[in-house]
């Protein structure tokens, strides 16, 4: 915990979504990894009612705290 999740715009075949758990995201070439969303149920289920946010939108999830907000910024990469 924290879940964070954000999103870019779609490219390709990928959805734009970043997600990670922990603190600030590394700068590391291999941090994030793919993963289909068929396999997010079991990784990271309370990341799922969230994918529906379009590109644009971050979110940040805790224990007993929840929140959703607009990053026009994340459009411009």
């Amino acid at each position: 915990m924290p879940i964070n999740g954000l999103r870019h715009s779609i490219q390709g075949d990928t959805t734009g979504w970043y997600i990670w758990a922990g603190g600030e995201p590394s700068a590391e070439p291999d941090f994030f990894q793919p993963v289909h969303v068929a396999h997010l149920a079991e990784w990271c289920p309370l990341a799922l009612k969230f994918l529906g946010l379009p590109p644009g939108w971050r979110f940040l999830v805790a224990d007993g705290y929840e929140d959703v907000w607009e990053d026009p910024s994340l459009l411009d990469t």
